[in-house]
């Protein structure tokens, strides 16, 4: 994958590229599996909708859905609906669209996904998730030397949930599922997410960087100029980098502490 925005970042190896004489003043950073250890919740409950989906539906001719490589490949940084709607189809299965007003089953595109927001807030009650150690140094330490940032998610309850971690005080802005729906947002692919964030902050996308998990987020940045596309890999033995890479990641990094020393400086 090419493209011909303005770049901050000196070319250098596909994980450890030096950062230029102007890095990006501001940065934009996905919220499940970048901000909160909100990844795995999100992908069992994925699976707790879709298994019981393909089961009426396919029977044995459908096996289960795999919870690491099609959550990252259809539904991962997607809004709900997407996510479903994108899974169903790859595995050839057509269901009516149905309405948001949609009881949680297996009828509607609409239905598997109240599934999965009911799994989903069960698994929150009864596990419960928390911020990444890094994230917090990480943005203070970003906020002390001046570089504002927003936090994107298409989930509605994103902002409870960074507010809840004790984030919100180290951010400059969330843009969230509820945001989208107000405005009439795409969700990713689609940048519109992301650019409305880069606004919030003031900044031009092209002086903006992007730290995102899944590949989806990943092009959604691609597609909207942002000057610095970072893919976050926290996956045990760096099993996602390659494919980031790939998706058009300019930098690959395990943690928001080895992307604010790579890109900003040792900030202490």
């Amino acid at each position: 994958m090419t493209s011909s925005r303005p770049h901050p970042v000196q070319s250098a190896s596909a994980d450890d590229r030096s950062p230029g004489p102007r890095p990006p003043r501001a940065l934009v950073l996905d919220t499940d599996g970048v901000l909160l250890d909100s990844a795995r919740i999100h992908a069992a409950a994925w699976k707790t909708a879709l298994d019981v989906c393909l089961e009426a539906a396919g029977g044995e001719r459908q096996p289960p859905f795999d919870a690491e490589d099609e959550y990252r490949r259809f539904v991962d940084g997607k809004s709900r609906y997407d996510g479903a709607a994108a899974f169903l189809s790859a595995r050839g299965l057509h269901l009516p669209a149905g309405t948001p007003r949609d009881p949680p089953g297996n009828a509607t595109v609409w239905s598997v996904a109240a599934h999965k927001e009911r799994a989903f807030v069960h698994l929150l009650r009864t596990e419960g998730l928390t911020a990444f150690a890094d994230v917090g140094p990480s943005l203070s330490a970003l906020r002390t030397v001046g570089v504002p940032c927003a936090a994107v998610s298409a989930s509605r309850h994103a902002r409870t949930l960074i507010r809840a971690a004790g984030l919100a005080g180290v951010l400059t802005v969330i843009v969230d599922g509820e945001d989208a729906a107000r405005l009439g947002l795409a969700g990713k692919p689609d940048p519109a997410l992301f650019l409305r964030a880069a606004d919030l902050l003031d900044s031009r996308p092209q002086e903006t960087a992007v730290a995102e998990d899944a590949l989806a987020g990943v092009e959604a940045a691609r597609r909207g100029g942002f000057g610095l596309v970072v893919g976050v890999d926290r996956t045990p033995l760096r099993r996602t980098a390659a494919l980031l890479r790939e998706q058009g990641a300019d930098l690959v990094v395990p943690d928001l502490t080895t992307l604010v020393r790579s890109v900003w400086g040792d900030q202490g």
